[in-house]
């Protein structure tokens, strides 16, 4: 969500600041825009709605000198997405680029037009902006004004500075959202994240909470919350440039389900013992034997990740499970016994909601721990123990090998977890563990049936409403295909326990309203047979996604049938996530939408 650079250079600044934001592309954004101090040390700034090239066309005609800079890609919170309301904000001597959201800035604005300051925005940011004006103007130099700026916010933030008269200077700030110091050879960066500042650098140094810093070419001073100097740890991050390119595909999220059997490898691989067949875990790992409860909190597609791993934990390591959106987590302020373990999932590792939700469990659960795909993020740094989802990096907004590799890890501490408390012996264990190893094949298996989906999916195109059904540890699966489905093709999907179907959503079936069953051959399979036949019954059009056994048991009168491989009953959601994820894509192809980027969506949500 939004995205943030900033440069002090030895070359012209406005290119690289453009390519930067190109990589930023990812988080989601309606507008953007960058401003540069030249040699002259005149502040100056161009912006543009859309998308990046209305930008780089503006910079042709209207090009901008300077080896300082500022960038931003803006996606609205306050304010609709509008030249005016684009980044970097400008008040005066100073320009200012924010991630977040201040909470606190009407109250900060009436004081402002008190003071008799103008506003020229709908935004909050514009608000930073002229508050370091205000302090400039009362003789402040440029980093105490902005020092005292920081101060007054309240909210979840990151910031950049950039001032008149200042061609080596940046101001940077960081309280809840995202941001990184980039070390250069006589130049420095800021940025929301590694992969923007990954052509021009590979050392980092993460802001922690509540830090600010003071920026030059040869030079970064941190301080912390309370005003102290602190030493933050410069780090080598290693970010391959294959994995921001899309190496063949037509998009990021084709590339991305494709590299599934290979993440899936990769991960499975790390927590197995060099025989596969006991679980390692880092650190000094759990002992499940100590909990009696665990509370798992994510949001979006992590959240179906959690509740897939509630039938898991439940069923086979008997061990109860609550499972929260993250967002209403902590405001319902649940108790919390000393034996639970509080688990967090999330993609980026800076979920504003996920974060909140860790920070009230902070002390009051036995454990606190992270599944995550950055291993540098807050969340991780946060828990007491980290566990990496190997995912790689993923551009593509619709997660999809982030979210099989969400499965995986947590498949694999819900067999920690039967083995720990006495549920499955060593040699059930070691048969799991075998049916694990052998998904990535299954998943390649799988991929080959892209071009049966695509032929159905040219079908379900035509459709303004889509019911995906699923019963046992395949509901789950029916959420996200939903979730996928109306991310990006806009086709209103709902996901539904396959018993829930004449509890209510029956009454939207008809001829034109596709019904698509997960229903690998289980021990649920001929409930959802039934289901199924009541939804044809009234005429709908039901989708089967099956494997040939359960093909064969259906019988006739489906509408059609997507065929996948056999799989171990355990694993099987982890699998039919590639149905769901290329029925969705193909869908999106047929549509004509935005795949990679759909619109209003974030690929990383850093606010409330």
């Amino acid at each position: 969500m939004c995205g943030i650079v900033g440069i002090l250079s030895d070359h012209e600044a406005a290119p690289i600041l453009v390519e930067a934001l190109k990589r930023l592309e990812y988080r989601g954004y309606d507008s953007a825009g960058i401003a540069t101090v030249d040699a002259d040390k005149s502040l100056a700034r161009r912006r543009a709605i859309g998308k990046l090239v209305n930008l780089s066309d503006l910079l042709v005609h209207e090009p901008l000198a300077g080896k300082a800079g500022i960038g931003h890609t803006r996606w609205a919170t306050h304010g609709a997405p509008t030249i005016t309301n684009a980044h970097p904000h400008r008040a005066g001597p100073v320009a200012v680029v924010h991630n977040g959201i201040i909470e606190n800035f009407r109250e900060l604005r009436d004081d402002l037009a008190a003071k008799g300051y103008k506003f020229q925005t709908d935004t909050d940011t514009e608000t930073v902006a002229l508050l370091a004006q205000h302090y400039m103007d009362q003789g402040l130099a440029p980093r105490d004004a902005a020092e005292q700026t920081i101060a007054r916010l309240h909210g979840a933030f990151a910031l950049c500075f950039l001032f008149q008269g200042q061609d080596d200077l940046l101001i940077a700030a960081r309280k809840g959202s995202p941001l990184a110091i980039g070390h250069g050879q006589g130049e420095m960066f800021v940025g929301s994240d590694a992969i923007a500042l990954s052509p021009m650098t590979d050392q980092i140094t993460y802001l922690e909470e509540g830090d600010w810093a003071v920026v030059t070419r040869t030079s970064v001073e941190i301080f912390d919350a309370a005003g102290n100097l602190a030493n933050r740890d410069m780090r080598t991050i290693q970010i391959d440039a294959a994995q921001i390119d899309k190496g063949g595909h037509k998009h990021f999220m084709a590339k991305e389900i494709a590299e599934q059997p290979t993440v899936l490898g990769e991960a499975i691989n790390h927590y197995l013992s060099a025989d596969g067949n006991s679980i390692n875990l880092p650190g000094e790992g759990l002992d499940f034997s100590k909990f009696d409860r665990i509370v798992m909190v994510a949001c979006g597609t992590a959240y179906y990740a959690c509740v897939t791993a509630k039938y898991w934990f439940e069923r086979i390591a008997r061990l109860p499970v609550e499972v929260d959106v993250a967002s209403e987590f902590r405001y319902r302020e649940p108790p919390v016994s000393e034996r639970t373990l509080a688990v967090f999932v999330s993609q980026s590792g800076e979920t504003a909601d996920t974060l909140a939700a860790l920070r009230y469990m902070a002390g009051k659960a036995a454990n606190i721990t992270a599944v995550v795909n950055v291993a540098e993020s807050s969340i991780a740094r946060e828990s007491d123990l980290a566990l990496p989802i190997l995912a790689g990096t993923e551009i593509g907004v619709a997660s999809t090998k982030a979210f099989t590799c969400q499965l995986t890890v947590l498949s694999v501490l819900a067999l920690k977890a039967a083995h720990d408390r006495g549920e499955i012996d060593a040699a059930t264990l070691s048969d799991h563990l075998s049916d694990l190893r052998s998904l990535p094949g299954l998943f390649n298996l799988a991929l080959e049936q892209s071009g049966d989906i695509a032929r159905v999916a040219r079908h379900v195109a035509q459709a303004r409403d889509v019911l995906f059904l699923g019963r046992g540890q395949m509901y789950p699966l029916a959420l996200e295909g939903a979730l996928k489905l109306k991310e990006i093709s806009y086709i209103h999907a709902e996901g539904y326990a396959s018993g829930e179907l004449k509890h209510g959503p029956i009454a939207l079936v008809d001829d034109a309203v596709p019904v698509i069953v997960m229903a690998p051959r289980d021990a649920l399979f001929e409930k959802t047979i039934s289901n199924m036949q009541e939804v044809m019954a009234r005429e709908g059009k039901v989708l089967l996604i099956t494997d040939a056994k359960g093909a064969k048991e259906a019988g006739q009168g489906v509408w059609d049938s997507l065929l996948m491989p056999a799989v171990p009953e355990l694993f099987a959601p982890i699998l039919y996530a590639v149905p769901a994820q290329l029925l969705a894509y193909h869908v999106a192809v047929a549509k004509g939408t935005d795949v990679d980027q759909p619109r209003n969506l974030a690929k990383s949500v850093t606010v409330e």
